[in-house]
């Protein structure tokens, strides 16, 4: 059965991925584009809303469904049990999230009202990781981390970003601790690479999704009116 905005788009791997897509509706294109990468909960109507207000800012959204290997189509999980989503969280693999993402941006290179040297990426929680390994293995323009944590094997390839990177923490985090964030600044530094660190120190792990206790309404407007400067400055400029 197929689901309004939704799209179905071929990975390498032989998988099929579901992709919910939001296009400006103001204007004829071509417009800049953004991939919007999931917390471990799915491809929620949270998430879904971001690919929408990105929209309405004038860039071409879309937001692939990463667990599409082991959770069915429209899979969003619960906020408050953790446990329901950790079968699909534990099966990602650097692999599949590599393929998941090339195959985003594979789609978008194939459209005609995207401009194809002008594409980005926003993602949160495990999302904001995997914005991180898009920028390491695509020529992006942009891309835009929030809360996003990497092991010490991506730490070392922060190397390999190929554009400009905004990182969002919260202070009031305890799944990301300081000493973590630091060393992704300090391995960001070290290769020279682009990038703004904003630490919001009245946010928590979240802050930014309005459907979960930890949202915080003032920081989320904050981070997003930087994120939107951001991308403003090297997808439309």
């Amino acid at each position: 059965m197929s689901r309004p905005n939704f799209i179905t788009v071929p990975v390498s791997d032989k998988t099929s991925m579901d992709v919910y897509v939001a296009i400006p509706k103001q204007g004829s294109g071509p417009f800049p584009a953004v991939m919007v990468f999931q917390e471990a909960f799915g491809v929620t109507s949270h998430i879904r809303s971001i690919a929408d207000r990105l929209a309405l800012q004038g860039y071409v959204a879309v937001a692939p469904e990463l667990f599409h290997r082991t959770a069915p189509p429209g899979f969003e999980g619960s906020y408050t049990d953790f446990q329901s989503v950790m079968p699909h969280y534990g099966a990602l693999t650097t692999e599949t999230m590599e393929a998941d993402i090339k195959a985003t941006y594979d789609h978008l290179q194939q459209q005609a009202n995207v401009v194809k040297n002008k594409i980005g990426c926003i993602g949160f929680c495990m999302g904001g990781k995997i914005s991180m390994i898009a920028n390491m293995i695509l020529p992006l323009s942009a891309a835009i981390s929030y809360y996003g944590s990497l092991t010490q094997p991506l730490i070392d390839r922060l190397g390999e970003l190929h554009a400009p990177q905004l990182l969002f923490w919260g202070g009031l985090d305890q799944h990301i601790l300081h000493e973590h964030t630091e060393a992704i600044v300090k391995a960001l530094k070290a290769a020279n690479k682009e990038f703004i660190n904003v630490e919001i120190s009245y946010g928590d792990h979240g802050f930014n999704n309005d459907d979960k206790a930890s949202y915080n309404p003032k920081a989320a407007k904050e981070a997003w009116a930087m994120a939107m400067n951001f991308l403003e400055n090297n997808l439309k400029n």
